[in-house]
């Protein structure tokens, strides 16, 4: 049975499913939409999802799915090795409330905040401005959802216990896109307090390590292109937010999170940063 995954390079949505896949160590095709050809509303598309939404899930030629939360409960139910959801009641319970949380509370706050990072030039607004105090009340709604998370890590290795599960594979292309920020748009995340997010989430930035470390997860992670110039500013959906540039970007010339967080640098390679249609 073939599974093949439609969706847009970075879509965080999308990126969900390859993760969970990826988690379970599932073999997997993916067909990648061009969202500067508007793919997403093609008619061939459209076939498949009359939203025109990513990600689609398509199973043979007979099953069809679509929307990430129903895909990853369809796959915890079809593939029950390496559960993503645990196997008791009060393991299942922390997993949904760990995503439930990252769905709303996390994305909203992520997309306060780098909806208009990363539609603007990158200059950072003069103190006392509206913009700049709208922004900085954005970014301690944001800082509060990492210290959230920082605190559900604890001690152990994922965020629902020692074995990544769902709630890692839709947190994890959230909190990419604070890098993602950091990468691009550096001066501005800098005066918000995400100079160095290592630095500042260390138990984060050790959780991405271990994420990274899963065999296969070089498969799923965005492709590299080419730099794009800010957004029209009129542009301010969650649909605009897009993860993009590849583990070599964030971890290296240096060898982890651990050696970011020693040395405090980051390295930047260009990237696509183009929005992308998901659900």
């Amino acid at each position: 049975m073939t599974l093949t995954v439609h969706t847009i390079s970075g879509a965080p949505r999308g990126w969900r499913i390859l993760l969970a896949l990826t988690f379970k160590g599932l073999d997997y095709d993916i067909r990648y939409l061009q969202a500067s050809a508007q793919e997403q509303r093609s008619a061939e598309f459209l076939a498949l999802n009359p939203r025109g939404k990513v990600p689609v899930l398509a199973v043979g030629g007979d099953i069809v799915l679509r929307e990430s939360l129903a895909i990853l409960t369809w796959l915890e139910r079809q593939y029950p090795e390496k559960p993503i959801f645990g196997e008791t009641p009060e393991e299942a319970t922390r997993i949904w409330q760990s995503t439930s949380e990252s769905c709303h509370y996390l994305r909203d706050a992520i997309h306060d905040v780098l909806s208009v990072v990363f539609n603007s030039d990158g200059s950072v607004p003069a103190d006392g401005s509206h913009e700049m105090t709208a922004l900085s009340e954005a970014a301690a709604s944001l800082h509060a959802e990492c210290h959230a998370l920082e605190d559900l890590l604890g001690d152990q290795a994922f965020l629902a216990g020692e074995r990544p599960s769902a709630a890692d594979a839709v947190a994890f292309p959230e909190i990419r896109l604070i890098q993602r920020g950091i990468e691009i748009r550096q001066a501005l995340m800098s005066a918000i307090g995400f100079a160095n997010l290592p630095f500042s989430y260390p138990k984060l930035a050790a959780w991405m390590d271990r994420i990274a470390a899963v065999p296969g997860f070089e498969k799923p992670f965005p492709r590299i292109g080419k730099p794009s110039p800010p957004h029209d500013k009129t542009r301010k959906a969650k649909n605009d937010l897009n993860p993009l540039s590849p583990p070599s970007a964030w971890r290296s010339p240096l060898t982890s999170h651990t050696d970011l967080r020693r040395t405090g640098v980051f390295s930047y390679r260009a990237g696509n940063d183009r929005p992308a249609a998901r659900s």
